[in-house]
């Protein structure tokens, strides 16, 4: 990744993953594996905490 984006940018490519993660969790959810299920919801708290730091307690 070579490419300079600004902080506009950044936003909004983590929005697009965090959403792409929060679909690919509940897809895994209904086909019943829980150990993906639970790597993607991972992700989504890691995405999460980097875009609004110490809104959500730590589980």
């Amino acid at each position: 990744m070579t490419d300079v984006v600004d902080s506009g940018e950044l936003l909004r490519r983590i929005q697009r993953a965090r959403a792409f993660a929060a679909q690919e969790a509940h897809a895994w959810s209904e086909q019943g594996d829980p150990v993906r299920e639970v790597a993607y919801e991972a992700v989504l708290r890691v995405l999460d905490e980097i875009v609004a730091p110490g809104r959500h307690a730590a589980k």
